[in-house]
């Protein structure tokens, strides 16, 4: 697809960011790169509530093409996890309500993808996006820069020859529930 809009998600349950990018043929265009805050909301809940109302609302305002969305990563705190993954799977259900296909890119693969080296800093993971799209600034929470490189790095896994380097896509929550049986519970 030489024309289409990628929407890209880095999960979190206090500051969530999106990112949206433009493809017009080889050329990639910055739509918008924001976040959505949650650190008003005490309860884990409304925090998911209002994450499904607002990723939904992003997709009805910009009708993005693909989802891509950062894996969480293994950390040591379990409790952390299970909300980031929770968040995780709250905007991945908003995308599949409204039919958008799903990618996932661990956060590793999306460092080397925009800049080259899988252990980059977020600022420099950021210095090149804004290199890359030609602007002059991006918003200053590097969740909205992160969630917009899951964005680039599936722009440049699917335009490579024979993207095998993209984990998975799902077309509906039951394909993603086969291919991720861990998440059932």
């Amino acid at each position: 697809m030489t024309d289409r809009v990628i929407l890209g998600i880095d999960p979190g349950t206090v500051i969530m960011g999106y990112g949206l990018v433009h493809v017009k043929g080889s050329q990639l265009q910055l739509i918008n790169c924001d976040i959505i805050r949650l650190e008003k909301y005490d309860d884990h809940a409304t925090r998911l509530k209002i994450i499904f109302e607002q990723v939904t609302k992003i997709i009805e305002t910009h009708t993005p093409d693909e989802l891509a969305i950062e894996a969480p990563f293994f950390g040591k705190n379990v409790q952390s996890m299970l909300k980031l993954g929770r968040a995780q799977g709250v905007a991945i259900a908003a995308a599949l309500s409204r039919n958008v296909p799903i990618f996932e890119y661990s956060p590793k693969k999306i460092k080397q993808s925009i800049t080259g080296n899988g252990n980059a800093s977020k600022e420099q993971v950021a210095a090149m996006l804004q290199s890359l799209l030609n602007v002059n600034e991006l918003h200053k929470y590097l969740d909205a820069s992160d969630a917009l490189g899951a964005a680039v790095c599936h722009y440049f896994q699917s335009k490579s020859p024979g993207a095998g380097n993209v984990k998975q896509s799902y077309t509906g929550w039951k394909a993603f529930l086969t291919d991720n049986p861990g998440r059932k519970g």
